[in-house]
């Protein structure tokens, strides 16, 4: 049991309503809820002046917080961690955002990135915030890699997949290449791939430029190394991480402090920073998790939050994630289902892939 569900368990039931009223009317409206505002809605006939100590003895707990004097209570982030663990009642999965997303899987598609990409603005569409896509890594068996160049400073690195998924990435040669010293690195590469995936091949190709250096030309070891390097480095990551709908946070907000939340978001996202750590987030544990302002270690400096679901391949492994991310007052009811659902969407469709 963490602190805020233990101090939930403290609150007597006019407190516990009072805060869940609060917290309410708070990710409804975004605005302050005053003690007249909740007179008018809580089951039990109390004074406004009751309302008010109430809400002051809850300011005190550190659960609600008055951004201005007289203006109402609005819940801190420990006040809203402990609404999403003990109070929140997440609905049901809307029969209109469930036939809009199960839509966009019906598409026909044999590229799994094109798919996921109009899933992800599907997911925005349905949330209105800005959706998070972590593709899966291409681990198919290689059948064949090869080198190609197009200018003195520019070649291409081409890997056909078993599966007949081809990838190519561009990327600066060593100085000094030639076409002989670009077919002896992947005559290299091929006599070792076979029956391997790429990750295999990353674990093997240095121990064997180790084993056989004076089989191979220097500037051929240079190639091979280079022509890897490129999928290891942060281009791989960042393509793997598909964003869409920045501009649904954006909203109506004309409050100066909001809107820099929102552009140190914006930056973090046009970044992609940390894309590895979106992963680590959900391999705790199965199942939906919700990142609350700083508790969210890919997006704590915009005091943003996260909903976020694993998915898996056949096997059962976690190889990606999709996600919501927006400002604190997310509807978390309706949006945690809607991330479940499109988890196991984007796992049923990997896994008739596979």
């Amino acid at each position: 049991m963490n602190d805020a569900t233990k101090l939930l368990d403290e609150l007597n039931d006019r407190s516990r309503e009072v805060f869940r009223r609060v917290v309410e009317g708070y990710l409804e409206t975004g605005d302050p809820i005053g003690s007249r505002t909740l007179t008018r809605t809580l089951s039990e006939k109390v004074s406004a002046a009751t309302i008010r100590n109430v809400m002051q003895d809850l300011e005190y707990l550190g659960l609600l917080d008055s951004p201005h004097v007289s203006a109402g209570r609005i819940p801190t982030q420990v006040g809203l961690r402990m609404f999403v663990d003990g109070l929140l009642e997440v609905g049901d999965l809307h029969d209109t955002d469930r036939k809009m997303l199960d839509d966009t899987v019906k598409r026909n598609s044999n590229d799994v990135g094109n798919m996921l990409d109009r899933l992800g603005a599907a997911l925005s569409g349905v949330t209105h915030g800005a959706s998070l896509v972590l593709t899966p890594k291409h681990e198919a068996e290689i059948r064949h890699i090869e080198f190609v160049s197009l200018a003195h400073d520019r070649a291409l690195v081409v890997i056909v997949f078993a599966d007949g998924h081809v990838e190519n990435r561009l990327f600066t040669p060593p100085p000094g290449q030639t076409p002989s010293s670009m077919r002896e690195a992947a005559n290299f590469l091929n006599a070792l791939i076979e029956g391997r995936t790429l990750s295999e091949v990353r674990r093997k190709i240095q121990s064997e430029i180790n084993a056989r250096r004076q089989e191979i030309d220097r500037l051929a070891q240079d190639m091979v190394e280079s022509g890897l390097a490129v999928w290891e480095g942060d281009g791989e990551e960042t393509d793997r991480l598909i964003v869409r709908g920045r501009a649904n946070l954006l909203g109506g907000e004309d409050n100066g402090e909001e809107l820099e939340r929102i552009r140190s978001l914006f930056d973090d996202l046009e970044r992609k920073r940390d894309i590895e750590e979106f992963l680590q987030l959900t391999e705790d544990g199965e199942g939906v998790r919700i990142f609350i302002g700083s508790e969210n270690k890919l997006f704590s400096l915009s005091g943003s939050s996260l909903v976020v679901s694993p998915y898996m391949n056949a096997d059962r492994k976690i190889i990606g994630a999709v996600g919501v991310i927006g400002p604190t007052r997310l509807n978390y009811g309706r949006i945690v289902p809607i991330v479940d659902y499109t988890a196991q969407l984007v796992g049923r469709m990997i896994s008739d892939r596979s």
